[in-house]
């Protein structure tokens, strides 16, 4: 076989599809919006491969009125040949777990996608699929129900559609509505996420359009710029420091770009592509560019007298703030946590990445020394804040007197198993009450707090470390904070397993919920990331019927159709507020981890969770007007 082949002989195959449908959170990571979005991501991936092996200059990806998607692209095309185990190829990618050509290193050097395993996924969880592959001069199609072929094949092959000169896979997908919440595609979130992919691959162009809005929605993503314009793009609101900083390099046979440039505010953002994926998590390739660069900022400003014999080194904290940073590398084995592909796991990417980096960087300081001194500039500043902080921290901790339940506001837990406990944060003295009343002493914690907390998205850090609440809020979850120039927080120290923002069903208790979710985003961002924090959520009704039990309805959709399917008169209690309940009420309807509802914060894109966070709590006004409007449509109301 040749060296650059990939025909019926490059799909090789591990193991069976099993259980997609059963367990879709194990391959796609969530059946919520996530997860939808998700399936076209898989797709793409395969087609932006096709682009890195030289194949591919163009894809599209369309959301058409149905509801489905398609992608489309112009690369070699899957291929339809009789594979060994005596069915066409493609159908063994599209029917068979892990089997794909990522796993043949003949046919890809790199890959993001895992060819077979994101194909059959995405068919195992769609209502159908139909694939169209040109190649050898034929266009070929397959069709598939809920992840099984409907089309017999003649002799294991598919059947011709026609000619043609062109090559390309076309795949469209509608997802099964008995597994995904929601079947609508987020048009935002995949926008991002082309233009991510635009900006990793500066020879691709891809081509977006939306049929499902009245006027169709076209968008062309071509970046020739590469990831340079992608920090440009991020920093276009901000006051550079210097201009972008672009270096790759190649170590071990693994390719690295890096492109970085410092602005004038205290917060650090890098993140970290493999194969065009993005690493959530980071990983080592993030852990050897953080390194590599700390020690290399520490050596120079030495060099320079800048830091005396008697000064401590900058921490990694001080010489990232105010940081913008894209790490990409083309890794031809690469090993990810999970099937989502959050997290980089390859040692020998953080050995890479540390030596192109030490090396381009050193060479590029040597020969640029004012800027140089710029970047040193931002880590002394930043070092000088975080002593700041420190002793602001060290003046809370020693002036606050904390204790449970003495001082009105924290009513602890009994047990001390974190793993088993979780505590409630709650607006208002009447509602705190009840819900003191009503809990299990043994693993439930109560903390009421007093009207809206502080901003932090607005707010000073003297100023967040002022405010009693939050003072409270740190002490009581035992695992510290972290900001952008400082970073004492430790996961492994919380002390309850969920953190659960227990609020009133209206206007206010939505603005306590959001700012209570500010605050965790910005200081404790691990909280949501490990899955800790949660939504409570109270029922708005209470019907209680002339004959039958009573029943609680947790919006207007449940009440609708209980009014649908319920032909006795009945009472209908609503609940304005959780004060209004009794502890007995509370209990069955919030507390009881037998019978309540809970909804758990997940952060998907946390460049776009940053940005809507600021834009919404910040101190701009008419771009958040203008959010609000444009965003309006997916609005959940109470009415």
């Amino acid at each position: 076989m040749g060296k650059n082949t990939y025909d019926a002989e490059s799909i090789t195959v591990l193991e069976g599809l099993e259980a997609v449908r059963k367990r879709p959170g194990m391959y796609i990571g969530s059946v919520s919006t996530r997860g939808l979005n998700h399936l076209v991501y898989e797709i793409l991936d395969n087609s932006v491969d096709e682009h890195l092996a030289g194949y591919c200059t163009e894809i599209h990806v369309t959301l058409e009125a149905d509801g489905s998607a398609t992608v489309s692209d112009n690369g070699r095309g899957i291929p339809v040949g009789m594979h060994k185990k005596g069915i066409s190829a493609e159908r063994l990618v599209f029917t068979t777990l892990h089997a794909g050509g990522k796993f043949d290193n003949n046919a890809y050097k790199t890959s993001g996608g895992l060819h077979g395993v994101g194909s059959s996924v995405v068919n195992a969880l769609s209502t159908y699929l139909t694939v169209r592959v040109k190649t050898g001069g034929f266009i070929y199609e397959d069709k598939y129900e809920r992840g099984n072929p409907v089309i017999e094949l003649e002799k294991g092959l598919l059947p011709v559609l026609g000619k043609t000169k062109e090559t390309g896979t076309w795949v469209n997908f509608l997802p099964d509505d008995t597994i995904f919440d929601k079947i609508r595609f987020k048009e935002d979130d995949i926008k991002n996420r082309l233009h991510e992919t635009a900006y990793l691959n500066p020879g691709l162009t891809i081509f977006y359009e939306d049929k499902r809005k009245e006027e169709p929605e076209k968008i062309t993503f071509h970046e020739p710029d590469g990831i340079i314009g992608y920090i440009k793009d991020m920093n276009k609101t901000s006051e550079a420091v210097h201009d972008v900083i672009f270096f790759k390099g190649k170590s071990d046979n693994i390719e690295i770009e890096v492109a970085f440039q410092f602005i004038n505010e205290f917060h650090e953002n890098v993140m970290g592509f493999c194969n065009n994926i993005y690493t959530l998590e980071g990983g080592t390739h993030i852990t050897g560019f953080k390194t590599a660069f700390t020690n290399i900022i520490n050596t120079y400003a030495r060099e320079l007298g800048i830091l005396k014999d008697k000064d401590q080194n900058f921490t990694g904290t001080d010489v990232r703030n105010g940081l913008t940073a894209v790490v990409s590398i083309k890794h031809s084995d690469p090993r990810f946590e999970g099937q989502t592909k959050t997290k980089l796991d390859n040692q020998d990417a953080s050995k890479a990445v540390s030596k192109v980096t030490n090396d381009e960087l050193t060479r590029y300081f040597d020969r640029n020394v004012e800027i140089l001194k710029n970047i040193i500039a931002c880590a002394e500043k930043a070092a000088k804040l975080r002593k700041s902080e420190e002793k602001a921290k060290t003046n809370m901790l020693t002036k606050q007197k904390f204790s449970f339940d003495s001082n009105g506001k924290l009513s602890n837990c009994e047990s001390k198993d974190a793993s088993k406990c979780e505590i409630f944060i709650v607006e208002g003295d009447s509602a705190g009450g009840s819900a003191k009343m009503a809990r299990n002493r043994m693993y439930q914690a109560i903390l009421p707090i007093r009207g809206k907390i502080l901003n932090v998205e607005k707010a000073s850090i003297d100023k967040v470390l002022a405010n009693a609440e939050i003072k409270t809020m740190i002490y009581a979850f035992g695992c510290g904070f972290s900001e952008g120039y400082g970073n004492d927080f430790d996961i492994t120290k919380l002390r309850y397993d969920k953190i659960i923002i227990m609020a009133d069903a209206d206007v206010d208790g939505a603005h306590i919920s959001t700012l209570l979710l500010t605050l965790f985003f910005r200081f404790m961002p691990e909280l949501i990331y490990e899955g800790h924090v949660y939504i409570a959520m109270p029922p708005l009704y209470k019907v209680i019927p002339s004959k039958g039990e009573e029943e609680y309805l947790y919006n207007d959709e449940a009440l609708e159709k209980y009014k649908a399917t319920h032909n006795v008169s009945y009472k209908l209690q609503r609940y304005k507020g959780l004060g209004e309940m009794d502890p007995e009420q509370l209990w069955e309807t919030t507390l009881d981890p037998a019978r309540r509802l809970l909804k758990r914060v997940e952060i998907d894109d946390a460049k776009r969770a940053s940005e809507v966070t600021e834009l919404l709590m910040g101190l701009e006004v008419p771009p958040r007007r203008t959010f609000i409007y444009e965003n309006a449509n997916e609005a959940e109301l109470d009415v």
